[in-house]
């Protein structure tokens, strides 16, 4: 199956507003928190996802860049007091506003690199007028279209993986094999994995995925909004929604409604004040299958 061919329709472009706006709204950029990972690597606590940082032989690689522009200056001034090398490459993992707003901040003509789905859904937002993306100087210049792709970066070796539409159609998880380390975003993380439908991602594809994750000779796991895991947590998690996807499909083939299946996983929250911020595992996934 090609994954890598996603329609990107007026429902991407309204949920990329909406929730960039959301995430805005709801990002009051507290302190950054810098924590050491092993060696060079390091990760960036607060002001949205949790951002890599890489200091390579000649410079630095950031990895996601918060929410806003002032959370952006923050992983600058970080990277600044760990190092006098400079920011030459980003990677984006995927194109959430709390992982790409911050690019704004960020020294002009940086070497940017997405997959190709994660920039047409930063483009798809600047044309909505969202501000789920940052301004178009600041879109991915550098382009990957392959599902593995080998690179070394500032004498750092890096492998770019995008498998299938998962969290979203454009996630990029980065593997140092030196390390045995990969950063993955928001693809791990939480008890049941968050799927954005609005931005073609699927339970298919995250459940593929992170399958391939955790086939990698790695043992430590950068997770996009928690602390660092190794690989026993992570294959737990794989197997936790490998079985609820499992039992999701059997009940949408016996011709269960999504309130019956929501109610037999005991999910019994209904839409109101305390209602979750995005649609359930449950919910993606029984769209997912029936095609609503």
């Amino acid at each position: 199956m090609n994954h890598r061919n996603c329609a990107f329709t007026f429902a991407i472009i309204a949920g990329l507003t909406g929730f960039g706006v959301l995430a805005q709204a709801q990002a009051p950029n507290p302190p950054l928190t810098v924590k050491k990972v092993k060696n060079n690597i390091y990760f960036v606590e607060g002001g949205g996802g949790n951002s890599g940082v890489i200091i390579g032989q000649n410079g630095v690689i950031v990895i996601d860049t918060k929410t806003t522009a002032a959370a952006g200056k923050g992983i600058v001034d970080a990277v600044a007091k760990l190092t006098n090398k400079p920011i030459t490459t980003v990677i984006l993992t995927h194109s959430d506003a709390d992982h790409v707003n911050g690019l704004v901040s960020f020294p002009k003509g940086v070497t940017i690199i997405a997959d190709q789905n994660d920039r047409k859904e930063m483009e798809a937002a600047l044309a909505a007028g969202a501000r789920g993306a940052p301004p178009s100087e600041f879109l991915p210049n550098k382009i990957v279209t392959e599902a593995r792709e080998n690179d070394t970066i500032d004498g750092v070796k890096l492998t770019l993986i995008h498998v299938a539409p998962a969290h979203t159609s454009g996630d990029l998880a980065i593997y140092l094999p030196d390390e045995k380390l990969v950063f993955s975003g928001d693809l791990i993380g939480g008890n049941d994995p968050l799927i954005h439908r609005q931005k073609n991602g699927t339970s298919e594809g995250w459940i593929e995925f992170v399958s391939a994750l955790v086939q990698l000779d790695a043992n430590t796991y950068v997770l996009g909004h928690a602390d660092p895991e190794t690989r026993a947590p992570v294959e737990a998690h794989l197997k936790h929604a490998e079985e609820k996807r499992a039992k999701i499909a059997a009940m949408v083939k016996d011709g269960k409604s999504l309130e019956e299946i929501k109610a037999a996983f005991g999910e019994t929250v209904q839409p109101g004040a305390n209602a979750p911020r995005f649609p359930s595992f449950t919910e993606t996934t029984y769209q997912e299958l029936t095609k609503k």
